[in-house]
C-alpha cells in the first residue's frame, strides 16, 4: 500500500512532540518501507452538514461522512483539518480515518428541521465521499438514499469510481433534476496518478465513470484539480478532450493550494517521487503565489496570479470554448423538496 505522505509533522496545536528514534533500523529497508496500516475510528459527531461562509465555492453546507482520506494525495487541503482532531496531517491523515456511522440518521435530522430552507448540499465539501472506507461503510449510500426521498438537491466531488456503483440511485435523482456529479482528474499518467493520488481510481476508471454516469442522463463535469505548475498543467488540454469524448457537460479547475501543513508533505512527495522536477516545480509555484508557495486570500487562492496563473487560465479557457464545456450544468430543482421522515416516523410540523 501506498502512501502519499511519508511524513508524521508536528501537529501545529500540540506543545509536544515526539520522533521516533529508527537509529537501530537505519539499514532495515523492509521494515522501514512496511505501510501504516489503516484503522478506522468511531467519530460520535453531532451534526453531519457542515456550513461554510467561503466567497470561492459555489454552496454554503457540505456533507462529509469520513474525516481524513485514504486516498492519500500528497498536496490535500483538508490534511491540516486532522489536527484539530489530535492527529497529523501526514500519515496520520491517510491512514487515520474517523466514520460518521449515524451519518444517514444525522442527515435525516438536519433536513427534517422546521428552518431548513433547501439549497445545494455537496458531498466532498472537504474529504472524499467514496473514499476506499465507503466500500465497507456505505454511509455516502445511505445519506444519498436520504436526499433522494426528501428531494434535497445535492452536488457530489469525487475522484473515485465507486460513485458508480450507486448509478441506479443517482439516475432516479437527476430525472428529477437533483444530482450533479463532479469527476477530478489531473492527468492521464497512470504512473504519475498512482505517486500522487495512491488509492484514488485510475484516470481510465475516472472515465469510465464520466461515460457511464452522463450515459445515464446525470449531469457529468470535469474538475481539473488541482493544476500543479510544471507537473500536469500541460495535459490540460488533452484531460478536457478526453473527458468530453467520454460525455461531460462542463469543466472548472483549482490552481494547487499549499495550506499550513500540506506544504511540507507536498514537498516531502516532490522530493521522494518527482527529484528532477522538484525545483521546477517549486519555482513555478511560487510565480503564480506572489513569491510564496501559498497565498490563502479570498478571490486568488483559487485560480493563482501572475503571468504563470494567466496562462494556464487562457490554455483552460480557450479548449473549454472548443469542446463546449464552458457552460454551466443543468439547474437544480429546490421546488421538490419535502422534509423526510424522522428516525420517530413523522415529519417535523413545526
Amino acid at each position: 500500500m501506498r502512501h502519499g505522505s511519508n511524513l508524521n509533522p508536528p501537529n501545529r496545536f500540540e506543545s509536544t512532540y515526539s520522533e521516533p528514534d529508527l537509529e537501530q533500523l537505519e539499514w532495515d529497508e523492509e521494515y522501514l518501507s512496511q505501510p501504516r496500516r489503516m484503522e478506522y475510528i468511531d467519530d460520535n459527531s453531532k451534526s453531519i452538514v457542515t456550513e461554510n461562509d467561503s466567497p470561492d465555492l459555489n454552496f454554503r453546507y457540505s456533507v462529509n461522512p469520513y474525516r481524513g482520506c485514504a486516498h492519500g494525495c500528497s498536496y490535500c487541503y483538508a490534511r491540516p483539518f486532522h489536527e484539530y482532531l489530535g492527529y497529523n496531517a501526514g500519515l496520520d491523515f491517510e491512514t487515520k480515518i474517523m466514520v460518521k456511522h449515524d451519518a444517514a440518521k444525522l442527515f435525516r435530522d438536519f433536513l427534517s428541521r422546521s428552518d431548513w430552507q433547501p439549497e445545494l448540499i455537496a458531498f466532498s465539501g472537504i474529504t472524499d465521499c467514496y473514499q476506499p472506507a465507503e466500500r465497507e461503510f456505505q454511509l455516502t449510500r445511505q445519506c444519498l438514499e436520504v436526499a433522494s426521498e426528501a428531494n434535497q438537491p445535492i452536488g457530489i466531488v469525487t475522484k473515485n469510481a465507486l460513485v458508480v456503483r450507486d448509478l441506479e440511485l443517482l439516475t432516479s435523482m437527476a430525472r428529477r433534476s437533483l444530482v450533479h456529479v463532479s469527476l477530478s482528474i489531473t492527468t492521464l499518467d497512470p504512473q504519475l496518478a498512482r505517486e500522487m493520488e495512491p488509492r484514488t481510481s485510475i484516470p481510465a476508471a475516472r472515465l469510465r465513470a464520466i461515460r457511464e454516469l452522463s450515459a445515464a442522463g446525470v449531469p457529468t463535469k470535469v474538475m481539473v484539480s488541482p493544476i500543479i505548475p510544471g507537473l500536469n498543467d500541460h495535459e490540460v488540454p488533452e484531460i478536457l478532450k478526453a473527458a468530453k469524448e467520454a460525455g461531460a457537460m462542463s469543466a472548472s479547475y483549482i490552481m494547487l493550494r499549499l495550506p499550513l501543513t500540506v506544504k511540507p508533505v507536498f514537498e516531502e512527495w516532490l522530493e521522494r517521487t518527482q527529484p528532477a522536477r522538484k525545483e521546477r516545480v517549486l519555482s513555478r509555484i511560487r510565480q503564480t503565489r506572489d513569491g510564496k508557495l501559498n497565498n490563502s486570500e479570498f478571490g486568488s487562492r483559487q485560480r493563482g496570479t501572475g503571468e504563470i496563473a494567466e496562462q494556464i487560465g487562457s490554455l483552460f479557457n480557450v479548449f473549454c470554448g472548443k469542446l463546449e464545456l464552458a457552460r454551466r450544468l443543468p439547474a437544480l430543482d429546490y421546488e421538490q423538496f419535502k422534509p423526510p421522515v424522522t428516525g420517530k416516523g413523522q415529519q417535523w410540523l413545526f
